[in-house]
């Protein structure tokens, strides 16, 4: 994403003049306010390009791994049968006897 699409940067909101009235908002206390809103933007900035640049990273390590050997059935039901006979185990050594019966 680049900043062309944002409303505004960083720089915009910094340069931003508000018209002051008789009553208005105290300007020192919006200046400052706009700073911390400026560090926000700017730190959400970065984050995107960062998060896009890993995106873009993990795209292409995944388009270029191999395909891997499907696993055979037999092996898949012995690994199913431990798997269920460690939960059992587990459940026996949490839940007690009472469970298992």
């Amino acid at each position: 994403m680049s900043e062309e699409q944002y409303h505004l940067s960083g720089k915009e909101i910094l340069e931003k003049d508000f018209k002051t009235s008789m009553r208005g908002y105290n300007q020192e206390e919006v200046d400052e306010y706009l700073d911390l809103i400026i560090q926000d933007y700017d730190r959400f900035t970065q984050e995107i390009e960062r998060l896009q640049q890993e995106n873009d990273r993990l795209k292409r390590m995944s388009s270029r791994e191999v395909p891997t050997r499907p696993k055979s059935n037999t092996g898949n039901h012995q690994v199913n049968y431990d798997i269920l006979k460690r939960v059992s185990n587990l459940e026996k050594a949490v839940f007690g006897k009472k469970y298992a019966d």
